[in-house]
Parts: structure tokens; C-alpha cells; sequence
């Protein structure tokens, strides 16, 4: 595990929770309970009518004294996974609390319609040099993860985790873990404190023999808000999805929240590496902002290291999707023999059924290494979240290397950008390239037409020409003027005007 997945496991939240002590549905003994579809959003419901009581931290001496070296001994063995002699499509394996995963979260195994406490069991763990904690059943878990047959048949990779707040991530056919999504955000990049809801107990049914999916339930909780989670995890090859039902019961209004959260890592590309001094050409994680508006426009904003933190809101009606993606697929664009940036996953949201109005809002923090996420992108809807009320969100969550929502579209695949040649102050140059789509029917005698606009200063000289690879560049200059702030917006079009690629947006300065 390098450092920065560590940290965007746990270490950035400081508002990690754990559970109430005399909950009733947390009882140590293994006594199999009712349960239905309505059982968490019931538990939900009559938690957010109680005031909200930070559950202890406490830990035995042996484990909340140990350091992030000694926590990595703490290995689940694999052949306690649960389901491993059952021959079903799914296992599961349990995460050991202790260094900063000193949370309790309760898990539980659903059969039919029972639900059973999982115990915690010593002997499930190998802890290496380490003196072994006390074996006691309340301890409890910090999370767990998924394993199914990915790469290949006779194999159970690991498939997705979740771990720390309400932080979880999943990985597709030969891709390895990168950026996570949350259950929910609660005022990312504003200011003052963010608070971190937490899932604070699961239940994981068992998969039938030969189930393509497995569906996990979690309870969220927080200062100022619970609520019900379902998630319906598939991997099919190439693809991971999960279908999420979110059911939000806030304790108070809720302005700030942020729906199907995705937060990732930027820290340089071409388009922006000023004052970087490295071998590698770009480290990131995720290299820009996806959206299908809900007008149909595919747009494509490259993301930013910027100076300070910056927040970008993209107003909308029933959004089509958006998603944080990795592009660029080649060990050279990277040139990073242990990160392997070119196998982070994207991940795409796609919601299911009518959101309203809203926007989907980019937070980019400054970030000078690459061991801290930096980049958030949810939905904020437009009215508050009402207090006393549930609220419903369901979307899926695809995990992918890539997604093609409008492949007649040509897509930025690269983003460049430097001091221009010409007067004025700040003079700069963008370089875009588009690939794919409709660009690739094009004769080869013909070229699109560019429409490239500036929100302020003036745009000079927008022309688009082929590339030796195949590719087209549009290319402009910008010259900034006495504006603060320049919103840039270029796509390439045909001869009658139809859209030949998505719409590129950026921002100077970054």
C-alpha cells in the first residue's frame, strides 16, 4: 500500500466515528435478527430522530499505540475469507482495527431473511511480529473487502474495499485501485471543519451459487445526518458497476451536501506544470472532469493544480452522468514503473431517474506531492436537503479504464498549454488534441470548423489542423488583458455546424 492510498483511506479524515455503545441492533452475541429491504432505512430513520453522540474511540492498549509499520503485520488470512467453502462467485475478508482505523464498524452476514452479527475472531488474522491483541468478540472490524474472479477464473482478485468514513473503492479487469467515492460529502473545500459521515455498520448478503452480483447494505451516520444505503456490486470484465441507493434522513438542513461524491489525485500534466521538477511527465490519478449535461452536451474539463482552492459549479437539469476519468492509458505518458498511473480506474456516475436542478460542483485543492487527494467532484442540488425528511438518490457507479457515453463525439485526449508569443501581459497558448468519433470519418481533404470562445481578454487565432498520429489539435492564444479570471470554452464542429467533439472547458489562470 503506498502512503497516499493510505491517506485517502483514512488519515484525511478527522471526523472517523465509531458506534454508539448500547445500540440495539449492535449486540455482541451471534443472534440471528429479522431482516428485509426495510430493516437499514428503518435503523436510519429512528437514529436521525435522536440527537447525535460520538461513539468511543477506545481501543486495548495493544492496539491504539501501534504505528503504521506495525499495523501493516495485521494481514487477514485468506483462508478464513467468509464463503471461501461454498464455492459461491464472491468472498469476503475483514480489515483489523487499530492505527488510525480505530472505529468500530459492525458487520453483519444476511441469509434469506436473517441477519447475523459478525463476530470478531482473532484467529482470522495473521499479525506476523506483533503480539496479537486480545481475543475478544466486541472488538469488532474497521471494514472489509470483496474478492471475486476478475483477471482470471481461477483467481479471486480483489474487487473493491470499503474502509474509513464512508470511503470505498472498486477496480475492473487489469486496472489497480486509484481514485474512491464516498456515500455522501458534507461541505468539501468550504470553509471552516468538512464533516465526514461514516458508515458504521454493513450487512453483506450471501451470493447465491453463480450470482453475477452481490449486494451490500450500509447504515451512514454523522452530526448532521443518517441515512440507508444499498449497493449492488457486478463485476463484469472490463467494467465494475454498482448500483446505489442512497436514502438521506438529515438531522438538519443540509446545503452543502454533496450526492455520489468521487475524489481523486492531481498534481501535474502538461497543461499544468509550472515549477515541477520531475522525471515523470504527469502523476495524477484522474486527469479531468466528464459531464453528459442534461441537454445532451458532452464537455470534458482538465483538471488543475491550482494555487488555491478553487471551486467550479456546472449548472444543470437532470444531469446524464459525470465522472472523474484517467485518459491517458500508456505506461509512457506516465513513465512511473511502481504508481502505474495508466491502471487508476475511472469512475463514472449515471443516475437513475430524475435529480432536479442542481450542479455538478469541482473542488481543486493546491497540492505540492501526490500523497494527498486534492480533487472532489459531486452533484449539489439546488434546494437544501430538508431537515425531518428523507431524500432519495439512486445511480450507477461504473469502474472502468474507460467510458463511452456519446462515441460519435471526438474526445480531448491532451491538454497543453505555455507562454505565448505575442504583447500584451500574460500571453498564453492552449493546445488541445481531439481524437475518435466523428473526426475519423472526415476526408482527408477536409478540416472542421473550430469555435473556441473566452469569457474575457481576447481569443486569437482558433485553427485546427490533422497530426501525423491521426489526432486533430485545435490550437488558440489567449490573451487575458486585465481580467482576473478567463473561462475558456472550444470544440470542433462540421461544415452544417453539428458537433464533430465534446466541449473542452478550462479556466486561466489554473
Amino acid at each position: 500500500m503506498r502512503r497516499r492510498q493510505l491517506i485517502a483511506a483514512g488519515i484525511s479524515m478527522p471526523l472517523l466515528l465509531a458506534w454508539p455503545v448500547r445500540a440495539p441492533w449492535a449486540a455482541p452475541a451471534a443472534a440471528a435478527a429479522p431482516f428485509d429491504a426495510d430493516t437499514v432505512p428503518a435503523l436510519a430513520r429512528a437514529l436521525a430522530g435522536q440527537p447525535y453522540e460520538p461513539p468511543s474511540r477506545t481501543l486495548p492498549a495493544a492496539l491504539d499505540a501501534i504505528s503504521y509499520d506495525q499495523f501493516r503485520d495485521y494481514r487477514f488470512r485468506p483462508d478464513q475469507a467468509l464463503w471461501r467453502e461454498d464455492g459461491v462467485p464472491f468472498q469476503a475478508q475483514l480489515f483489523h482495527r487499530g492505527f488510525i482505523f480505530k472505529e468500530r464498524v459492525d458487520l453483519h452476514l444476511v441469509d434469506g431473511d436473517r441477519a447475523t452479527p459478525l463476530a470478531y475472531r482473532r484467529e482470522r488474522f495473521d499479525f506476523g511480529p506483533q503480539t496479537p491483541p486480545p481475543d475478544d468478540p466486541a472488538l469488532g472490524h474497521a471494514g472489509f473487502r470483496l474478492h471475486a474472479p476478475l483477471n482470471h477464473a481461477d483467481y479471486y482478485d480483489e474487487l473493491c474495499v470499503f474502509l474509513g468514513a464512508s470511503y470505498f473503492r472498486a477496480v475492473a479487469r487489469g486496472l489497480a485501485y486509484g481514485l474512491s467515492a464516498r456515500g455522501l460529502a458534507l461541505g468539501s473545500g468550504d470553509p471552516g471543519p468538512e464533516e465526514f459521515p461514516l458508515f458504521r455498520a454493513f450487512w453483506l448478503e450471501r451470493p447465491a451459487p453463480g450470482a453475477t452480483s452481490m449486494v451490500v447494505h450500509a447504515l451512514l451516520d454523522s452530526p448532521s445526518v443518517a441515512g440507508a444505503y444499498r449497493f449492488v456490486v457486478a463485476p463484469a470484465g472490463e467494467e465494475t458497476t454498482m448500483d446505489v441507493e442512497a436514502r438521506l434522513f438529515p438531522r438538519v438542513e443540509l446545503r452543502n451536501a454533496g450526492i455520489a461524491p468521487l475524489t481523486s489525485m492531481f498534481e501535474f500534466d502538461a497543461g499544468d506544470r509550472a515549477g515541477v521538477d520531475d522525471f515523470r511527465p504527469a502523476v495524477h490519478d484522474s486527469d479531468g472532469l466528464a459531464i453528459l449535461n442534461g441537454a445532451g452536451e458532452q464537455v470534458w474539463r482538465p483538471l488543475r493544480n491550482p494555487p488555491q482552492v478553487a471551486h467550479s459549479g456546472f449548472v444543470d437539469d437532470n444531469p446524464r452522468g459525470f465522472g472523474l476519468m484517467q485518459r491517458k492509458r500508456d505506461f509512457a505518458d506516465f513513465q512511473d514503473a511502481e504508481a502505474r498511473y495508466e491502471q487508476r480506474p475511472s469512475a463514472w456516475v449515471e443516475p437513475l431517474g430524475d435529480w432536479g436542478a442542481g450542479e455538478v460542483h469541482l473542488v481543486e485543492l493546491p497540492t505540492g506531492n501526490e500523497f494527498a487527494d486534492n480533487i472532489v467532484a459531486f452533484w449539489r442540488p439546488r434546494a437544501p436537503l430538508a431537515a425531518g425528511r428523507e431524500h432519495r438518490f439512486a445511480y450507477r457507479l461504473h469502474w472502468c479504464a474507460d467510458h463511452a457515453w456519446l462515441p460519435r463525439l471526438a474526445r480531448a485526449v491532451a491538454t497543453r498549454s505555455g507562454q505565448a508569443d505575442a504583447d500584451g501581459p500574460a500571453p498564453r497558448q492552449y493546445v488541445v488534441d481531439f481524437a475518435g468519433g466523428g473526426l475519423d470519418a472526415l476526408a482527408p481533404d477536409a478540416a472542421p470548423r473550430v469555435e473556441a470562445q473566452a469569457s474575457a481578454g481576447e481569443l486569437r487565432n482558433p485553427v485546427a489542423y490533422r497530426l501525423a498520429n491521426g489526432r486533430w489539435r485545435l490550437s488558440f492564444e489567449l490573451l487575458p488583458g486585465q481580467a482576473e479570471v478567463v473561462e475558456l470554452r472550444a470544440r470542433l464542429l462540421a461544415a452544417d455546424g453539428a458537433a464533430l467533439s465534446e466541449t473542452w472547458l478550462s479556466r486561466w489562470p489554473a
